[in-house]
């Protein structure tokens, strides 16, 4: 006797069909591998990859926006980036990658800061440390720029200065307008033996000068 597993079932054909007319099952439709299109789902930035990068771009932004008004010292920059309340470890990256492209750079600020405070201010050599060193310039920068000072160049400006200033002072007496136009000179910056043949230079008696001049009472 066959197993049961082993059983084939009978199949019952209905009435008037052949067994040869029955149809067999379609077969299923198959795609060639080769045309079967793949749509990737778009891929999902984590929030924290975006706060990152927000993150590391803000020190940038930061120094950039400061730097497109002014020149900086290094010290002047590290001191904003710090109350941006930005992280020490940002703040030194920041610095280190400005400082590499010559966007920081003391020297060449403290050299045309002198160039300018001397020029176009008419100040004199203490009163442009000051303002460097009120700049938080490197003090081996500040240095290095005030030897760059000629000394004739800061007479004939001291000169040009004491000689307008003077000029102004018209209205008081010579004592007067001397101690008046000391006090200017020495907030301009200049002092020593610059001062003293600037105002000499400036208070010159009429007479002795080819034209121009001041006359006091």
């Amino acid at each position: 006797m066959a197993d049961d597993s082993e059983r084939i079932a009978q199949v019952t054909y209905l009435f008037g069909i052949k067994p040869d007319e029955v149809e067999e099952p379609a077969a299923p439709v198959t795609t060639p591998a080769s045309k079967v299109r793949f749509v990737a789902s778009p891929e999902v930035e984590p929030t924290g990859s975006r706060s990152s990068d927000k993150k590391s771009s803000r020190p940038e932004n930061v120094s950039m926006h400061a730097l497109g008004r002014k020149g900086m010292s290094v010290a002047e920059m590290t001191r904003l980036l710090e109350n941006r309340e930005i992280d020490a470890d940002d703040v030194s990256a920041e610095i280190e990658r400005l400082e590499g492209v010559g966007l920081l750079d003391d020297s060449a600020l403290a050299e045309n800061l002198v160039r300018t405070l001397q020029d176009r201010k008419g100040l004199g050599r203490s009163a442009i440390s000051a303002e460097l060193r009120r700049r938080k310039v490197d003090q081996v920068a500040i240095e290095e720029a005030l030897e760059s000072i000629d000394t004739d160049d800061e007479l004939e400006r001291a000169i040009e200065v004491a000689t307008k200033r003077a000029g102004q002072l018209s209205s008081y007496d010579a004592a007067t307008a001397k101690r008046r136009l000391g006090a200017y000179m020495q907030r301009r910056g200049y002092g020593g033996s610059i001062l003293s043949q600037a105002m000499a230079a400036a208070l010159e008696p009429q007479s002795s000068r080819d034209s121009g001049g001041p006359r006091f009472r």
